[in-house]
């Protein structure tokens, strides 16, 4: 098998208009998820996820890597394999995230509350100060359990409430009245008006 960073470099970005655009990567990867600074390919026939960045954003990757081996070990997060110039290898996570239980209705208990919390407080424990923690970065395991994924951002020295904004909204989610599954288009519309600082009046 190649080497993580000879898959990294056969990967081609092309900048089109504001968007970077796939035009080429290797036959053993699969393109699995796009993101603000990176793609995410799932090796074939392995469970590792090779992220790779975008040429713009290559400061991001020691910063990432840093942070993944802070939290070496523990449960919550993937493991890193290996980092280089412009890639991260990590485990590949089988699940769903909590952007599309929303939206295919899996059940969101007040369990899965309870452990992301407690990944983040074992990542603040370990020095570190969890950022920018959303729908699209956390996962509900096929067994039932919770992973965080995207850390770039656990170690900038401002407070950030996303993620008690989210469980104060998670507390209309547990009402009987509360729909359990919402179309896609309505939660990008609520994330939009959420970075406008246009809801948080209302949780």
């Amino acid at each position: 098998m190649k080497t993580y960073r000879e898959l990294a470099a056969g990967v081609i970005f092309e900048k089109k208009g504001f968007t970077m655009k796939l035009k080429d990567k290797p036959e053993e990867l699969e393109l699995i998820g796009k993101g603000r600074s990176a793609f995410a390919f799932k090796i074939r026939s392995t469970n590792i996820v090779l992220k790779v960045f975008f040429p713009s954003h290559l400061s991001i990757v020691n910063e990432e890597a840093m942070i993944y081996k802070i939290l070496n070990g523990n449960p919550y997060y993937p493991k890193m394999y290996d980092y280089g110039t412009n890639f991260i290898a990590i485990d590949y996570i089988d699940g769903d995230t909590l952007f599309q239980c929303l939206t295919t209705g899996k059940y969101i208990s007040k369990q899965h509350i309870v452990e992301i919390d407690r990944a983040l407080k074992l990542a603040r424990e370990s020095g570190l100060n969890p950022s920018d923690v959303h729908l699209r970065n956390i996962l509900i395991t096929d067994d039932g359990h919770i992973k965080l994924i995207d850390v770039a951002r656990f170690r900038q020295t401002g407070t950030c409430t996303q993620w008690n904004d989210l469980k104060r909204a998670y507390k209309y989610y547990r009402k009987v009245y509360c729909p359990k599954q919402l179309p896609s288009y309505l939660l990008n519309c609520i994330a939009f008006l959420y970075k406008k600082r246009m809801l948080r009046v209302l949780l």
